[in-house]
């Protein structure tokens, strides 16, 4: 008898898969429980496993060829030894996880509950479930918290957008024309939510496939082993052995006057924005600020940034904040360092003025909007932390290295616990806080790379100079250029450089700070240099390939050695 084995419904939102890899050719014998075909679909591996024994008749698809559901795969002559399942037993086999969003439900029991389903919360989510943990996570928005809904990824696909918009308007210095060139927005918007879309998506698929509980709802304590939830479609108690509290960060206020006008937006409304303003005042140069600035000045927007400190990026070594200062002043952004903004005041044509004081003077910023990129804030509130007596401040939920409060059974991951807010912190510290749970001692890195995406970007790892000196380690420090590296010469990005300090005994890497092409694609191997106490002579003889960027940090290695190779140190 003939069959058609076709491309299947892997989970219930993927729509098509991609034949990863084809187990079977044309006239092979099938057995029962052979592997036919690898499928991966958005963050989704599967294998097709036979049913049947007897004989391939014909393959219909290639390795690498995207497939809809239904699509026929192979033809098989033969007899189908397993039974047919039932759509519900089909479902449990697939890994499906039931959508709680559409269950009412009054009690429900688990090894972990997670408040909070971005980095932190859905990575210890996967990692407990995989290592056999019953898993229940209350999410009262979209999955991927702010770093995938209203940070890191959406602001990587503007970052993106503006770059390739600066690189075809400079079209002509590598040698091509390509004519008038214009920017729309509505377009680059569109793309962005695609961007997040899809990698939400992925995140539902995962939680899926690792049979993992979500309650779209509200979660607050109701005592240390119980959090109660509430949602539009369901709500109820959940009892759980242990609890992991995830629920990250929202845009912090300032109290300046005016800075609740209409013209005035969050990080929330940047991304939301669906037209560019033609002019912009940034209150705040930190990361935030310094790469939006760079988003909308490729993009044509004028750009003001007000910063209190005396430089930009005042946590970055002082380097790296003096050179991106020297660039974006070079690229027509307005910098206002040593300035305190007094008020926001909004003018009869619609546009708005930042007033502030610099130098013991008064000066006026007119611009169409106003973004305030001025720290953030804990979701601590109405979680229920005081009813179960967890200690936390203004400035986290207090916790151990091991990520626990006070309350043993319950951990604060990711910025709620106030310690480094980035997302691959809070996901490292999801991992560490199940570990723990689940009997193995773990304590927190604090060796932690961070990237900036200005343009150029900018990243670092370790010590900063500044607190080297104020240590007094006796270091040497040696900076490389991206001028002298071929591979970024070639790319027409010469901005920048590696620069590299050591201790001057030992030679063991102290920092790394990179501002250029790729830097936060470098910053991984010094990472795990510092991490493993290795030497400027450990990086500057591993052999690095050539021509890549890479190479910058080797030379700037050899330059730490004394033995600069392509520059004249």
């Amino acid at each position: 008898m003939e069959y058609k084995i076709d491309m299947p419904q892997i989970s219930a939102k993927i729509k098509e898969g991609t034949v990863r890899k084809l187990y079977k050719k044309k006239g092979d014998t099938l057995n029962l429980g052979d592997e036919i075909v690898d499928i991966t679909a958005g963050k989704l591996n599967h294998t097709i496993i036979s049913e049947y024994q007897g004989k391939v008749i014909d393959v219909l698809v290639e390795e690498g060829q995207k497939l809809p559901i239904g699509q026929v795969i192979i033809l098989v002559e033969g007899e189908k030894i397993q039974e047919e399942v039932t759509t519900s037993n089909k479902e449990e086999k697939l890994g499906h996880a039931k959508d709680s969003s559409k269950i009412k439900r009054e009690n429900l029991e688990t090894d972990i509950a997670i408040l909070g389903g971005g980095p932190g919360g859905y990575v210890a989510a996967i990692m407990a479930s995989q290592r056999g943990a019953k898993v229940v996570l209350v999410e009262k928005e979209k999955l991927g918290g702010t770093c995938l809904n209203q940070g890191c990824i959406p602001t990587k696909a503007l970052v993106r957008a503006s770059e390739v918009y600066k690189t075809v308007k400079n079209a002509k210095e590598f040698g091509i024309n390509v004519g008038s060139t214009s920017l729309n927005y509505k377009k680059v918007k569109e793309r962005k939510d695609q961007v997040v879309k899809q990698l939400v998506s992925g995140i539902e698929h995962l939680m899926e496939h690792n049979k993992i509980t979500v309650v779209k709802a509200e979660g607050k304590f109701k005592d240390k082993h119980t959090v109660e939830y509430k949602g539009s479609h369901a709500e109820g108690m959940i009892k759980a052995d242990h609890i992991i509290i995830a629920t990250g960060s929202k845009p912090g206020l300032i109290p300046i006057p005016g800075a609740d006008s209409k013209n005035v937006m969050n990080s929330n409304d940047f991304l939301n924005m669906e037209s560019l303003p033609s002019s912009m005042t940034i209150i705040g140069g930190g990361v935030i600020g310094m790469e939006v600035a760079f988003i909308l000045n490729n993009m044509g927007v004028k750009v003001n940034v007000v910063e209190m400190m005396d430089r930009i990026l005042p946590m970055c070594d002082g380097d790296i904040s003096q050179e991106l200062q020297s660039i974006a002043k070079a690229e027509g952004i307005h910098l206002y360092t040593s300035s305190k903004v007094t008020k926001i005041l909004e003018l009869d044509n619609g546009d708005s003025v930042v007033v502030l004081e610099q130098e013991g003077k008064e000066k006026a910023i007119y611009s169409h909007k106003v973004f305030i990129s001025i720290g953030r804030s804990l979701n601590v509130d109405n979680i229920g932390l005081e009813e179960v007596g967890i200690e936390y401040s203004p400035k986290g939920i207090a916790v151990n290295e091991h990520l626990q409060t006070n309350i043993p059974n319950i951990y604060a991951i990711g910025d709620v616990n106030g310690k480094i807010l980035l997302a691959h912190v809070a996901s490292h510290q999801g991992i560490v806080a199940v570990e723990n749970i689940l009997g193995r001692e773990v304590s927190t890195e604090d060796i932690i790379p961070a990237g900036i995406f200005t343009d150029p970007e900018i990243a670092y790892v370790g010590l900063t100079e500044e607190e080297v000196k104020a240590k007094n380690i006796k270091y040497k420090v040696s900076k490389f250029p991206f001028g002298a590296n071929g591979k970024a010469l070639s790319y027409g990005a010469t901005e920048g450089f590696v620069k590299l300090m050591c201790e001057e005994k030992t030679q063991k890497l102290l920092g790394a700070h990179i501002i250029g092409v790729h830097a936060t694609d470098l910053i991984p191997q010094l990472t795990l240099a510092i991490r493993k106490g290795l030497t400027a002579e450990d990086i500057a003889q591993t052999v690095h390939a050539h021509p890549t960027t890479a190479e910058t940090i080797m030379e700037a290695a050899h330059d730490l050695m004394g033995l600069p190779l392509h520059h004249m140190g």
